[in-house]
């Protein structure tokens, strides 16, 4: 099907989807920065702020859909996130752990939602700057439990390795701390956004194509394309909670990890 859709391309001009429709023009003629992934991200803060401001604004013992569904949100996070992995220390690490969850999940769910349809986390920057906040909370986390000097000698002289074997350990583990993992963060966030949205674009788009197409062939398979169109928007629904939930994951176990005694 796929194959299908991209020899049209060749034949009678069908453009399938590529990078050109992650760049888009700005809202605001003039206004450069002010793009659709800024603007969902803006509209990201507001409905997360407005949907737990009313899931806590009237609090009972029995609870309302919305106390509910905000608490299962914020338990998630609390108890199989932030305490099974961080330990006793986890309830100065929940609102940030929490934050970081319910953002990243809005705005990837953002690519399935009609209207909206495109995932702010498929434009690179975002990734960045989420792991780059990341980064600086471990890092500081580290540097104040066990003082600058011991952290770094930690994360470059691992305790228990013969001396030796520093020659190869010391620049993988410096690099490991410092570049890749901020960098894998947020590149593994960003390439599965980016991919799932492109799928999507060209099952949909492909398919559109052939349903206009004069070729009696072509708008035979047009259902098929939107079949696996609408088959891969639910894959792409567990994708981007999954995406949320490894981002997440992985902040704790690093925060984790730098208050460790040996880390």
């Amino acid at each position: 099907m796929l194959a299908l859709v991209l020899s049209a391309a060749e034949d009678d001009g069908f453009v399938p989807p590529g990078t050109k429709d992650f760049n888009l023009p700005p809202i605001i003629e003039g206004v450069e920065w002010f793009t659709k992934p800024v603007l969902l991200v803006m509209v990201s803060v507001v409905l997360i702020s407005v949907f737990f401001i009313l899931s806590a604004r009237k609090a009972a013992v029995v609870p309302s859909k919305f106390q509910f569904a905000g608490e299962s949100i914020y338990g998630f996070v609390r108890n199989d996130l932030a305490k099974e992995i961080i330990g006793h220390e986890f309830m100065r690490f929940v609102p940030y752990l929490f934050t970081l969850f319910v953002f990243i999940l809005t705005n990837n769910i953002f690519g399935i939602v009609p209207f909206l349809q495109f995932p702010a986390m498929s434009h690179v920057a975002f990734p960045y700057v989420l792991a780059s906040f990341s980064f600086f909370v471990f890092h500081y986390v580290g540097v104040r439990k066990h003082g600058l000097g011991k952290y770094l000698k930690d994360i470059a002289f691992m305790p228990g390795v013969p001396k030796p074997v520093y020659i190869l350990l010391t620049p993988i583990e410096i690099a490991t701390f410092f570049l890749v993992r901020p960098l894998t963060l947020s590149l593994r966030l960003f390439a599965n956004m980016f991919a799932g949205h492109l799928l999507l674009l060209v099952f949909i788009l492909g398919g559109e194509y052939m349903l206009n197409d004069s070729h009696l062939i072509m708008k035979l398979f047009a259902p098929f394309s939107f079949l696996f169109g609408i088959a891969l928007t639910f894959f792409e629904f567990m994708v981007q909670c999954l995406q949320a939930y490894i981002f997440t994951l992985l902040t704790a176990l690093y925060i984790a990890g730098a208050l460790a005694d040996e880390h």
